[in-house]
């Protein structure tokens, strides 16, 4: 780009004189900032011991393995959000919503550290993001204002921990990228409007799964597999990261989508991503970057949360591909 925009230039005139905005735009900035220690720490990989070790022999709120850098990150995370205006911290990390500031107006849910399982590989992890408003005469508990659609999002966003520590977010006007430059440790614009492609000839899924699957799902493989001479009439390549912010960013980059359905294994039937920390603010993103996604059936956005940790299917994308998947369902 001609200008360097910083992210605090872009959070400033994003701002501009709103308080709300102001409020979110602080919230932003603190996540980002304790991402970046976060990258550091995750840079460090083998040199920095026992991040990918177990944490007791219970899983954690969101039923998962407990890994060290896990906790690590989400006390970076509330430690950054102390001094902004959020309330309370929903977190993958913890059963109920952690108490923030008392005179915030803001809720944030978070997967401190997403790609747990590569912490140790020299893999791309991440942090996942959603912002909600909070107002405590509208809502009788905080969990009210998280227990809602995502569609009442005011942003959302992910840092990916790579060769790059990237910060992908939405306000609701267009999805944009910031890269962090290491020479002075700003976040700066990399691409503005992020944009999709609606067609794609490549898919991510963990296709070893694939006898567990259900009929809508393994037919839109199958179809796939089948190439130029099957029913789709072209052939498609496969990529699969396991994290989702991995594969997320790719899709922001040159398209395709990413497939994460239930399945017929014990505790699969629903998926194994969150809707609130995971899901909603995935597809926000995605489909402020003029893509879609859907569980299979009904759009993520529209989603009403029954449970703060609860698990749903993900499929999201390229819009046009998205809409193919949908319709086997």
């Amino acid at each position: 780009m001609s200008e360097s925009v910083t992210l605090q230039t872009y959070l400033d005139r994003w701002a501009g004189g709103d308080a709300g905005k102001a409020a979110v735009a602080a919230a932003v900035k603190a996540i980002a900032e304790a991402g970046v220690g976060i990258a550091d720490l995750v840079a460090r990989g083998p040199l920095e011991e026992g991040l990918a070790k177990i944490r007791g022999v219970d899983p954690n709120a969101g039923g998962d393995a407990q890994k060290e850098l896990d906790v690590v990150a989400e006390e970076r995370i509330l430690a950054a959000l102390k001094t902004t205006p959020v309330a309370f911290l929903a977190s993958e990390e913890s059963e109920d919503l952690i108490p923030v500031n008392p005179a915030g107006r803001l809720v944030v849910a978070v997967d401190p550290l997403d790609g747990s399982s590569n912490i140790d590989t020299n893999v791309s992890v991440g942090t996942i993001y959603s912002i909600l408003p909070y107002d405590p005469a509208a809502h009788a508990s905080p969990k009210d204002a998280v227990m809602r659609p995502g569609r009442h999002q005011v942003a959302a966003g992910f840092l990916a921990y790579g060769p790059a520590t990237i910060l992908v977010a939405t306000f609701g006007e267009g999805t944009h990228v910031f890269v962090q430059d290491r020479r002075t440790g700003e976040f700066l614009l990399a691409r503005a409007h992020v944009e999709i492609p609606a067609e794609t000839k490549e898919y991510g899924v963990n296709q070893s799964n694939v006898r567990h699957w259900d009929a809508p799902m393994k037919g839109y493989i199958e179809d796939c597999l089948a190439g130029k001479e099957g029913p789709r009439g072209k052939d498609f390549n496969m990529r699969w990261v396991g994290s989702m912010v991995a594969d997320a960013f790719r899709i922001f980059t040159r398209g395709g989508v990413y497939l994460y359905p239930g399945d017929r294994r014990k505790g699969y039937a629903d998926g194994r991503l969150r809707l609130i920390y995971e899901a909603n603010p995935v597809a926000f993103l995605t489909e402020q970057a003029k893509g879609g996604a859907t569980d299979g059936k009904t759009r993520i956005l529209d989603i009403a949360p029954h449970h703060i940790h609860q698990r749903i299917p993900l499929v999201f994308g390229s819009k046009a591909e998205v809409e193919q998947i949908a319709s086997y369902y």
